[in-house]
């Protein structure tokens, strides 16, 4: 229904105070969100219960999730400027990769991987010659540094007569410190250091080192001071302070795909020392020179510089709840294997109750005591373990977690043990997980899924049905697709709905945290940053609000809704693939009475259809084949945008490639469509998947597989917003899509500390939101404190450009029964004073 359809519209049943509004008896509230046009203002009413009890809010309600995903650790949060220290970098890490890669040499050097390394674990060092220098490039534009702040250089190095290494700091205009000169000892490895202080301010720094004669080194490492709360070896103090500012109640680490990808070896002389490991904490403990860099499931090399010590520390000093994830050994992230090797699997169930040791242990145990080396005597208090991450294999999965948790549960009864459902937020992956973890009584299952903003908008009463005393849930991963503000917006009104259901939602966290805006694997993220400034995403600004707004409980409270109306479900058609070759024919769309549409033989050209998407098309054969198999989505488009109720019919045949076929409905733009994804994930499950604005979201779900080489009978009827799918003569599936994008999402909530009722309030529409509100008798203070967060719905936070920022009011009207206008596109959190 459009906006003027509702254009102050009182519906029946808001309640006393809405029909006082309506007739005019209750005094408009002096405020600035009142004073829109009132043809731009849709009525609503929100009706409090302060007498009854909802559900008990936990203090680690939301949290963050850091993974070593868009250079978020070695370039980003941990302050290391000086890349690929260590000579380590790789083939098996990037193929444009050499161990000089961020280096440039004047004269001779060489890497060299022989018995007179620095130790085992740290392969590589560098060869200088007499006379001969080598300059780093750091990330991104180069080296940050500013006037007057001090940066700590340190190398190992060995020279068999003894050297001068000379070292400078510098950019295209010259000098930014004084050099340094630092003498070497004749004889083995050894540390040296030295301090510059900047004379001038430079994002594109480069740091020289050169010696006079021949000499060894390792671990060139140049870090600012001025880090977050520790140094050396500290953390990026803007960045840092960013995450301290969410006020966290726990950070999940180190990932997602770091963890359950790769090898599970070890890197040690019996394994080969293999690159491509998964990630295992004892390779990131104790001095920073021992610890083993590896290949980053991303794309590049991780130093490990930034290791579990610094991440349980970096909890600490948050004041969040550490919760570590250790591999399941099922590998997931797109290589779904099951490791059978019962010692490779005893040993990492051993290494899982080691870190639990390490970080609780008394200094007189083994890991303990590593601890204690390391500047932390008193233990982390970790609670809180996850097992796996996304395994797309649910019963060879389960079969290793309970392994893991009978372990766990044997030496450290009080430890909560987290299991995962899989990757997405339905599907038979998803539903086989979920009954495992209920069969065994998992304490906490991990949710995980990307989707549009309305799907968010649709769903925010997922978790009303869950079941009150199966296992609790962690959303250890969720975004809506963009960072934009109308994202940020969807995300807020569904978070609405994990406050309301806090007894069954037990933790929450976005994802991902960081991007280094010229290392971008994965969007959205939800702080950007370059080598000298980082920036908030609206999404940030969202969680931030609702961070630092929790509350201890919830105060049960309804709203009225938006009137909907649901026209049928219209667009065009389309064929696409995913990394796969594929060939159509004989594609018919008639109308519900049969009549053709769209009659396509492909015995002429192909004419008829638009490429708006990837890959290489063409007429073969009277087939219309899509060639590249690297190309990800190669959507031809045919017909009317305005059609509806249609039946589709296509023959498929799968040539070559990963994956199967896609077939297009609803076609609308390149963003907006539905599509029938058949041997999508590797092959593995076909689904229906809706893309809103670009952002999808899984509809409907099976497992199976496509042939190569046989062909498939498609066809897909479309009735108002119901289809109906049928896979060589048999349907396949059916769903309607028909649940209303709700705009108006309210949750209550009482801060115990405080007394504060917490009003939170997301209107996601382009009208303002007038609204009743009934505090159900409670005794109230007149003034309330308020947090907008308002602006266009396309609104991107940039570098230069804040255009979604909290806005801090004071409101007067507040009483037993107010009005107050939501303004378009918002989220409003009111804190009212209980007397």
């Amino acid at each position: 229904m459009s906006h003027s359809t509702r254009r102050a519209r009182l519906r029946l049943g808001l309640g006393a105070s809405a029909c006082l509004l309506a007739a005019g008896l209750l005094p408009a509230p002096a405020h600035a969100a009142d004073a829109a046009d009132a043809t731009d203002v849709t009525d609503y009413a929100i009706n409090v219960d302060p007498t009854a009890k909802g559900a008990k809010i936990d203090d680690t309600m939301y949290g963050v999730f850091f993974e070593d995903i868009n250079r978020a650790a070695d370039g980003g949060l941990y302050a290391e400027l000086v890349q690929n220290r260590s000579f380590e970098y790789s083939t098996a890490d990037n193929t444009s990769y050499t161990p000089l890669t961020a280096w440039t040499v004047d004269g001779t050097a060489q890497v060299v991987d022989d018995d007179g390394r620095l130790n085992a674990r740290n392969r590589n060092y560098l060869s200088l010659g007499a006379g001969s220098a080598v300059t780093n490039i750091g990330y991104n534009t180069g080296f940050r540094v500013e006037q007057g702040k001090a940066y700590d250089f340190s190398v190992w190095a060995r020279a068999a007569s003894g050297t001068t290494l000379t070292v400078s700091l510098g950019d295209a205009d010259g000098t930014l410190a004084t050099a340094r000169r630092v003498a070497v000892g004749k004889g083995g490895w050894a540390r040296y250091k030295a301090t510059f202080t900047a004379t001038r301010t430079s994002s594109n720094g480069r740091l020289t080192v050169g010696s006079s004669a021949a000499a060894a080194l390792d671990m060139v490492s140049l870090f600012p001071r001025d880090t977050y709360k520790h140094e050396p070896n500290g953390l990026r103090k803007d960045l840092a302070e960013k995450i301290a500012a969410l006020h966290p109640g726990f950070v999940r680490f180190p990932g997602g795909c770091l963890v359950n990808t790769g090898s599970m070896q070890d890197y040690s002389a019996a394994s080969g020392y293999q690159r491509k490991r998964s990630y295992q904490w004892k390779d990131t403990v104790g001095p920073v020179e021992t610890r083993a860099t590896n290949s980053n499931f991303w794309g590049y090399n991780q130093s490990y510089g930034l290791g579990y010590y610094e991440y349980f520390r970096f909890a600490e000093d948050v004041g969040a709840m550490p919760l570590p994830v250790v591999p399941a050994l099922v590998t997931g992230c797109g290589q779904n294997k099951a490791v059978d090797d019962d010692a490779l699997l005893k040993r990492h169930i051993q290494d899982t109750l080691d870190l639990i040791e390490f970080a609780n242990g008394p200094v007189t145990s083994k890991w303990g005591k590593v601890r204690a080396r390391m500047g932390h005597p008193k233990p982390f208090h970790l609670t809180h373990i996850e097992v796996g991450n996304e395994e797309n294999l649910p019963n060879e999965f389960f079969t290793r977690f309970k392994q893991f948790r009978a372990a766990i549960d044997a030496k450290y009864p009080y430890m909560t043990v987290i299991s995962n459902a899989g990757p997405d937020d339905s599907g038979s992956t998803f539903d086989t997980a979920w009954q495992l973890n209920k069969d065994a009584k998992v304490d906490m299952v991990d949710e995980h899924y990307y989707n549009s903003p309305q799907w968010f908008l649709q769903n925010n009463d997922r978790y009303d049905s869950y079941d009150r005393g199966g296992p609790k849930v962690f959303l250890g991963e969720y975004a809506s697709g963009g960072n934009a503000f109308k994202n940020g917006l969807a995300e807020a009104a569904y978070m609405t709905g994990l406050e309301r259901n806090a007894d069954v939602v037990k933790l929450a966290s976005y994802a991902p945290l960081f991007a280094n805006e010229d290392y971008v694997q994965w969007r959205p993220d939800m702080v950007w940053f370059n080598n000298h400034a980082s920036w908030s995403s609206a999404d940030y600004e969202v969680q931030k609000l609702f961070m630092n707004n929790v509350g201890d409980r919830v105060v049960p409270s309804t709203a009225t809704g938006t009137p909907s109306l649901l026209a049928p479900i219209t667009g065009a058609v389309g064929l696409s693939t995913w990394a796969t070759s594929a060939a159509y024919d004989d594609v018919k769309v008639t109308d519900a009475d049969g009549n053709p549409l769209l009659a396509d033989d492909f015995s002429g050209d192909a004419s008829k259809w638009t490429h708006t998407g990837g890959g290489s098309w063409s007429v073969q054969d009277g087939q219309y084949v899509q060639t590249d198999t690297a190309a990800e989505n190669t959507m031809v488009s045919a017909g009317d945008a305005t059609w509806h109720d249609y039946d589709l019919r296509v023959k498929a045949t799968k040539k070559s490639g990963k994956e199967g076929f896609l077939v297009a409905f609803g076609v609308k733009d390149t963003g907006n469509y539905y599509w029938w994804n058949l041997g999508g994930w590797g092959n593995t499950q076909s689904a229906v998947e809706q893309a809103v604005d670009g952002g999808k979201s899984t509809l409907i779900a099976k497992a199976g597989s496509v042939e190569t080489g046989r062909a498939y009978d498609i066809d897909v009827k479309v009735r108002g917003r119901k289809v109906t799918l049928y896979l060589d003569g048999q349907e396949w599936g059916s769903f309607t899509d028909d649940k209303p994008a709700e705009p108006f999402r309210q949750v209550v909530t009482r801060d115990a500390r405080t007394g504060d009722l917490i009003v939170k309030v997301v209107n996601a529409q382009s009208s303002a939101a007038r609204t009743a509100v009934d505090l159900g008798g409670a005794k109230v203070a007149p003034k309330a404190r308020v947090t907008t967060l308002s602006g266009a719905p396309d609104a991107v936070n940039t570098e230069t450009s804040t255009p979604v920022a909290p806005a801090v009011s004071t409101f007067s009207g507040v009483a037993g029964t107010f009005t107050y206008t939501f303004p378009a596109n918002s989220v409003t959190f009111l804190r009212i004073r209980q007397k």
